[in-house]
């Protein structure tokens, strides 16, 4: 494919493109463990520009509390791994950006990290959609190495800002 992008995923972007055109909002990305992929997904198609902001890689603490805003107190007492910093990212990613819907990242992709509570594959998703009073969130567990757990945090992402817009 021209735009390099497999089949699954390919579909779940031109469709979120297709949504998010007809519905004339721009999209923003927050993430962490997938350190861009997404946003970088949703530009590889041309004329993303009509429907993509920007995206926030916020890998490390600070940068979720410097660029998105999120309470330093949230990510000491819930983790950066958690439903409360996901919903905060998707929060902040719509406040900073001036989007109008926001999918979130925070994850363990490993092969390190991982505990008992929070082993590695677990990332937790965050999506805020025009209507919505507050985020989505929903905590996953992936299968696989840090490539495949990322991958299948990027099909996940888009797929479900596809099945809420």
């Amino acid at each position: 494919m021209s735009n390099g992008l497999d089949g699954d995923i390919e579909l779940q972007v031109l469709a979120l493109a297709d949504k998010l055109q007809q519905a004339g909002v721009m999209c923003t990305t927050a993430e962490s463990c997938t350190g861009g992929w997404i946003a970088q997904t949703l530009t590889s198609v041309a004329g993303s520009s009509a429907w993509f902001d920007c995206g926030f890689v916020t890998y490390s603490n600070e940068s979720k509390h410097r660029l998105l805003g999120i309470d330093a107190n949230v990510i000491e007492r819930f983790g950066a791994v958690s439903e409360e910093v996901a919903m905060a990212m998707a929060a902040g990613a719509v406040a900073k950006s001036g989007a109008d819907v926001a999918v979130a990242v925070t994850g363990i992709a490993g092969p390190d990290g991982g505990t008992a509570e929070k082993p590695v594959g677990t990332v937790v998703f965050g999506w805020l959609v025009p209507g919505m009073t507050s985020p989505d969130v929903e905590r996953a567990l992936f299968p696989g190495n840090r490539r495949d757990i990322r991958w299948a945090t990027v099909l996940h992402a888009v797929a479900g800002l596809n099945e809420r817009l």
